[in-house]
């Protein structure tokens, strides 16, 4: 895994910008290189692109820092429009996950203890390598209790280090055993494999995959996994986004392709809407898919599909952008049953804006809002989220079980029908999620 992901154009691999000629006489002239002439670059390009352009100031104080200047310009409706200078780490978005390779939440039990509970570790990742589990109850980071007061606090001061020691244990009959400290130290977390499983429930046969995330260039694993289980008759899929933050749209196009009957090449899947310059864009499946350079086409990847009727998605507040656009373009094909929490609300794409003269003489790059997206049935708007049919918290039952376990929560829910009954809201009575380390950091699919 990229210890962030820089996600490029969804029609183009990198847009290519170099500072904007305005014949307007009212156009401020600034030195070349001065951080007013950057400023006015990033201000021209956001002009040009910005999903809200016709929201931006008329008059910026070009004298503000460049981060700061940017800010300046974004809608109150913006959360997730970024910049970096590409010479200076220090400005990228930076995560507990995207340093550690793992993720944390502060829940409050039934009985009122609040505890601390490792829900997410990347396999190869520094996390994972110092011997942190997924089910670990951390009780003290470098050194100091962990409470739903300072959680907040905690997370922050782990994100401005390079080492963060934990002290854990097990969650055993209702209380922490076998403590221990783990150091772990930053680092770089690898591309994470898509798990596959196939399990048996009253005679049929039900396919599982968790999927992390949407790089490019994944549909032949995509493919060769959904392959599998179509080789070993699965009549039902769960889908397991909870911990997704999106990803390439061209690689969530693919799966979606995967999944339901019916589908042709000229099938429409999305729907992209900009501001007066963008307009509207429309995609089938084909073309969305085609855009990635490295993908298998529609034709191949139709020769595995399930051609299910019906699927089942696990979400939770991490499940974001290219893994809600899975959720909500699959409506108008299927039967989508969502299970777990909200997602995150990010409908929206977009692509880097930077400059490629050569020699290059900006080092920033604009990472906006660009598009809207929408369904072939043209819903979308989902910036709130999108609320599951059955509400399930996964940390209802501690401690939590390994992905892909079908005694795990969620998966455990869908096996035995729990979208067919009223009493999932049963299993979260008393049960609330108080912090979680996972926000995911700003980033915009392409």
């Amino acid at each position: 895994m990229k210890n962030f992901l820089i996600l490029q154009c969804i029609a183009i691999a990198v847009f290519l910008i170099s500072c904007t000629n305005n014949n307007d006489e009212s156009t401020p002239v600034f030195p070349e290189g001065s951080t007013e002439s950057v400023n006015l670059w990033v201000q021209d390009s956001m002009k040009r692109y910005y999903y809200w352009a016709d929201e931006m100031p008329a008059k910026p104080n070009y004298q503000l820092p460049v981060k700061d200047f940017f800010k300046s310009l974004l809608s109150s409706k913006d959360r997730f429009s970024f910049i970096v200078n590409t010479e200076d780490s220090s400005t990228y978005p930076r995560s507990v996950r995207n340093m550690y390779g793992f993720d944390y939440s502060v829940v409050q039990l039934a009985s009122n203890e609040v505890v601390t509970v490792v829900k997410l570790v990347l396999q190869n990742s520094p996390a994972f390598n110092s011997g942190l589990e997924r089910g670990m109850i951390i009780t003290k980071i470098n050194g100091k209790s962990m409470t739903a007061a300072n959680a907040e606090t905690m997370a922050s001061s782990i994100k401005d280090q390079t080492v963060v020691e934990l002290t854990v244990g097990k969650w055993q009959n209702g209380s922490v055993t076998g403590e221990k400290n783990i150091t772990v130290y930053y680092g770089f977390s690898f591309e994470q494999p898509i798990l596959s499983k196939v399990f048996e429930k009253n005679g049929k046969k039900i396919g599982y995959l968790y999927v992390y995330d949407f790089p490019d260039g994944m549909t032949q694993t995509l493919n060769q996994k959904v392959g599998e289980l179509k080789a070993a008759g699965v009549q039902e899929l769960i889908l397991d986004l909870r911990y997704n933050y999106g990803g390439s749209v061209s690689s969530a196009a693919a799966l979606c392709s995967l999944i339901p009957s019916g589908l042709s090449s000229a099938s429409p899947f999305i729907i992209f809407k900009g501001n007066k310059n963008g307009g509207e864009v429309k995609r089938t499946f084909a073309q969305q898919i085609a855009y990635d350079p490295k993908a298998l086409d529609f034709t191949t990847l139709r020769a595995n599909a399930l051609g299910l009727q019906k699927v089942i998605i696990l979400t939770s507040g991490s499940t974001a952008s290219a893994a809600e656009i899975v959720i909500n373009n699959l409506k108008p094909y299927m039967q989508v049953i969502q299970m777990g929490d909200t997602t995150l609300g990010k409908d929206m794409a977009g692509f880097i804006v930077e400059d490629k003269r050569k020699p290059r003489k900006i080092s920033w790059q604009v990472h906006p809002v660009i598009y809207k997206v929408f369904n072939a049935s043209g819903a979308g708007e989902y910036s709130n989220g999108i609320a599951p049919h059955i509400s399930v918290n996964e940390f209802s039952v501690l401690p939590l079980l390994p992905l892909g376990d079908p005694n795990e929560t969620l998966i455990s829910s869908a096996l035995n029908g729990g979208y067919f009954k009223s009493t999932a809201p049963e299993k979260n009575r008393g049960v609330k999620i108080l912090y979680q380390s996972d926000v995911p950091p700003v980033m915009l699919d392409k």
